[in-house]
C-alpha cells in the first residue's frame, strides 16, 4: 500500500479468507477459530469457482474417502459466509477442517501476514468497522454479498485466477456508511 493510499493490492482470496474471519468472529466463535474457519470458506469458494472455469474437477475416489470419514470423531458443521465448513473439537478449540485435517492457526495468520504485509492491521479493522455496523444475524444474511461489493475487482474468467485487484479501504468503509 502507498502512503497516503487506501487501495491495496492483493488476491481475492486473502480478503475472503479475512472478511470470513472478521464475521465468524461477529457470529460468536474465538480468534482462531474464526481464522480457520475463514480459511475454509475462501477454500470452498476457490473450489468451487475453480470447478466452474474447469481448472479441476472432483476426484471420486476423495469424494468416497471423505463420505467414510464424515462419521468418524465428533465433527460438527458450522455455516459462515454461506458455506457450510465441516469443524471438529480439538483441544485447542474447534477447528475447520481442510481435507479431513484440522486447518492451522499460524497458517491462516502467517498466509494472511504475507498476502496483505504492513496494511493487515488496517484492513482488519476496516472489516471490523464493517461488520460491526451489522447484527449477527443480518451479517450472516448479507456478509457474502457485502464482500462481493468490495472485493478487488479482476479479469473475468481464467484469466482472473489467482490475479490481483485493488481493495479499496473507502469502498469497505462507504458500505458501512450506506447502513444508516
Amino acid at each position: 500500500m502507498s502512503r497516503g493510499s487506501k487501495r491495496i493490492l492483493v488476491n481475492r482470496a486473502p480478503v475472503l479468507t479475512l472478511w470470513a474471519a472478521i464475521v465468524a468472529e461477529r457470529l460468536g466463535f474465538e480468534r482462531d477459530e474464526a481464522l480457520t474457519l475463514g480459511r475454509a470458506v475462501a477454500g470452498l469458494s476457490a473450489y468451487a469457482k475453480g470447478k466452474a472455469l474447469g481448472l479441476f474437477e472432483p476426484s471420486q475416489e476423495s469424494v468416497s474417502e471423505r463420505r467414510g470419514k464424515a462419521n468418524e470423531g465428533e465433527r460438527l458443521q458450522a455455516n459462515v459466509l454461506g458455506r457450510a465448513i465441516p469443524v471438529v473439537q480439538t483441544p485447542d478449540g474447534l477447528r475447520a477442517l481442510s481435507k479431513d485435517v484440522p486447518i492451522k492457526v499460524t497458517s491462516v495468520e502467517g498466509y494472511l501476514e504475507r498476502s496483505f504485509g504492513p496494511a493487515l492491521d488496517e484492513v482488519r479493522e476496516a472489516m471490523r468497522a464493517l461488520a460491526a455496523r451489522f447484527s449477527p444475524e443480518d451479517l450472516q444474511a448479507r456478509g457474502f454479498r457485502l464482500y462481493e461489493e468490495f472485493r478487488p475487482t479482476v479479469p473475468p474468467g481464467t484469466k482472473g485466477w489467482g490475479a490481483k485487484g485493488e481493495l479499496d479501504l473507502e469502498r469497505i468503509a462507504a458500505l458501512g456508511r450506506d447502513v444508516d
